[in-house]
């Protein structure tokens, strides 16, 4: 299961984000009715804190995607941007454009989620479907985006091992004693897949990555009769074909 490690480390951050928030003051609260709840922001295009409710605001820092927030109310301005309150330590607040949030507990966010998961490409793909993956575990729509997970791993996979073989020279390789292969497992270009929860394996007669199939694996043993284990069936067979 791809989810376990990911959902821990997402539980404790917001514990430690939601236990201050019982205490934010009373006239916070009063703003609107997303008080209390706690928030993930998933488009960093979007994530510019400011010390006012204004899109020319005083910036204070721009909050990093998968960064829980604690959300203490909300105001729409006369331009008709909706923003929240939010805490994002202790010591910091400010306020955040709505759509650079998803609130865990509304109804229909994972929908908004999954909009822009399609919307995305590449590694931002991997990365709001993660986002998705660890925040509704229980979510309907979770066969789709493991899918989209795993479509999107694999596909980073064939750019990956472009770039391994134009970064890897084989000569430097060969002047020490570790296998060539071990040398592409650790590819500095997976790291940031890595800390996404993608594995990936490597195909040294073709020289190249495939992604290990985690979420597919997931999708045929949770949700068997889903449409997308069909799917998520053949992936697998392609790729320990490729990987024989």
């Amino acid at each position: 299961m791809i989810t376990c490690s990911s959902r821990t480390r997402l539980s404790s951050i917001i514990l430690t984000i939601i236990i201050p928030a019982v205490f934010l003051s009373s006239s916070a609260s009063a703003q609107g009715r997303v008080a209390g709840r706690v928030g993930v922001v998933v488009d960093e295009r979007l994530s510019v804190l400011r010390a006012t409710p204004d899109l020319s605001g005083k910036l204070l820092r721009r909050v990093g995607r998968g960064r829980v927030v604690s959300v203490a109310g909300q105001t729409r301005r006369h331009e008709g941007v909706l923003f929240y309150s939010v805490r994002v330590t202790r010591r910091t607040r400010g306020w955040l454009q709505k759509e650079a949030v998803i609130i865990l507990s509304r109804s229909g966010e994972d929908e908004r989620l999954l909009r822009l998961i399609d919307g995305s490409t590449d590694f931002d793909r991997v990365a709001r479907a993660r986002i998705f993956l660890d925040a509704f575990p229980h979510s309907a729509l979770r066969p789709r985006v493991l899918l989209l997970f795993g479509d999107a791993s694999e596909q980073a996979a064939i750019k990956l091992s472009h770039d391994a073989s134009r970064r890897l020279n084989a000569e430097e390789m060969q002047a020490n004693d570790a296998p060539l292969y071990s040398y592409a497992l650790n590819y500095a270009g997976l790291d940031r897949y890595n800390r996404q929860g993608v594995r990936f394996a490597f195909d040294r007669d073709q020289q190249r990555f495939h992604y290990e199939g985690a979420s597919w694996r997931e999708i045929i043993r949770r949700y068997p009769r889903s449409p997308e284990a069909a799917q998520a069936r053949l992936r697998l067979a392609a790729i320990v074909t490729a990987i024989k």
